[in-house]
């Protein structure tokens, strides 16, 4: 599987942490940036990248992480064809693949610690769609709003 990564700098010291953690267990890791800490920078910047990376199918899934992740969040799902949450617990991050389909996971790198971000990147990556059809159903009818 391959994963993206990208933050801001609110997210990071998180990004980082979460990056080694991740090529460390073998897995292979496109880092959107940044590749410094920069307070000046601004999310869109390196999580629309990873965004259309994830739409396009060039990278599997993504982590999105900005200071609250609220950001990261609003960013990524303005890409069709991503799907975003906002998970800051075990059980949303598996849920959200499983019955939502979601490819980019939103971490806030100011409100979330190292070892549960690191829980709910586990179960986000290990979690696969059911493909229940009452979870298609609900997934056409949200693909099926435009802006």
């Amino acid at each position: 599987m391959r994963i993206g990564i990208a933050s801001d700098h609110g997210g990071f010291s998180l990004k980082e942490e979460m990056s080694a953690r991740l090529k460390n267990g073998g897995i292979d890791v496109a880092d959107f940036g940044p590749v410094k800490l920069d307070p000046a920078d601004d999310y869109p910047d390196f999580v629309l990248p990873l965004s259309f990376a994830v739409a396009s199918g060039e990278i599997e899934r993504g982590i999105a992480i900005c200071g609250s992740g609220v950001g990261a969040s609003v960013a990524a799902n303005k890409v069709k064809k991503v799907r975003a949450a906002l998970i800051h617990d075990a059980f949303s991050a598996h849920q959200g693949v499983e019955d939502d389909n979601i490819n980019v996971l939103c971490l806030g790198g100011r409100v979330i610690g190292n070892e549960l971000a690191w829980e709910i990147i586990e179960k986000f990556l290990s979690a696969k769609f059911s493909g229940a059809e009452r979870h298609k159903r609900r997934l056409a009818k949200v693909a099926n709003i435009s802006d």
